[in-house]
């Protein structure tokens, strides 16, 4: 995807009209696939929370919107209250579910202080929220969203493995032999791709050495930090290597292949594997040389 395109999706996302924003994106850009535009989405999303989180998560703003969802408690609206205050704030349902069951734990135990592994429990089994209309409340937020949550984690990281498990499928038709992960940090690695190649072999001339699997799209601000946090530390370690964004990634970062370091948005069917034979033998030269051979 050309940078122009991107920034055409990232546009229409923030002049969206409320509702089931992926939905609208497949409707409006046809031509580009649906996970694509929901790894997008879900992007922009966190990269919202990030700036948002310290304006909203301020004491008088948290009170603020905790006493309008009691108010809405109270004039009797039907559930889903929160789901309707994330989606007017622009926000996470997750989110804004946690920050209000903070405000509830504090306004009914005052004098005890309320730890993060408290509220992360009653996340993940809302059965034992005590109040009956928020239990139901921050359940709808943790389905309804996609990116934040428990649910959404579970989902993120199953997705993962499942396009990691595609990637080794694709080296084993291919009788490639590689070492994963858990292998390389038994020997020790401390910062390792997905998949480090036993012999190397060579995409669109370029050799690769390992191989790193990503189920998301490739942006610039998530590519930068994979580049400064991972992939050059790979590259350090191991030499040139590809790197796989599954939903696609802005084409004009793929700026490093001479340097070492490949995109791909799929499995590369253009390989070229390394002949042993055809590595020239050293040979002797009887008249320069002085040990024998």
């Amino acid at each position: 995807m050309k940078f122009q395109q991107y920034e055409e999706v990232i546009q229409f996302i923030n002049t969206k009209p409320k509702g089931n924003v992926v939905a609208a994106l497949v409707q409006r850009f046809p031509g580009i696939k649906a996970k694509t535009l929901g790894s997008i989405w879900a992007q922009d999303m966190q990269r919202k929370v990030k700036k948002n989180f310290h304006r909203i998560n301020v004491p008088e703003r948290a009170s603020e919107i905790y006493r309008n969802y009691v108010s809405c408690v109270e004039a009797g609206d039907p559930p889903g209250i929160l789901v309707k205050m994330a989606v007017a704030m622009d926000y996470s349902s997750s989110m804004l579910a946690k920050l209000i069951l903070e405000q509830y734990l504090h306004a009914n135990c005052p004098d005890i202080s309320v730890s993060k592994s408290q509220v992360n429990r009653l996340l993940r089994d809302t059965t034992k929220i005590e109040d009956r209309d928020l239990s139901i409340e921050v359940y709808l937020c943790l389905l309804d969203d996609d990116v934040y949550g428990p649910f959404a984690d579970s989902i993120k990281h199953s997705v993962g493995h499942e396009y990691e498990f595609l990637l080794r499928r694709e080296l084993e038709k291919l009788n490639i032999s590689y070492k994963n992960e858990d292998d390389l940090r038994l020997r020790g690695y401390d910062k390792t791709p997905d998949i480090k190649l036993d012999i190397p072999i060579a995409v669109d001339g370029k050799v690769v050495n390992w191989i790193e699997s990503k189920a998301s799209f490739g942006d610039e601000e998530s590519h930068r930090t994979y580049l400064k946090d991972q992939f050059w530390s790979y590259w350090n370690r191991f030499g040139p290597g590809l790197v796989i964004y599954w939903f696609g990634f802005i084409e004009e970062l793929d700026e490093h292949r001479d340097k070492g370091i490949m995109l791909r948005d799929s499995f590369p069917s253009n390989i070229v594997f390394m002949d042993p034979l055809s590595i020239a033998q050293p040979t002797c030269d009887t008249k320069t040389t002085v040990e024998p051979c």
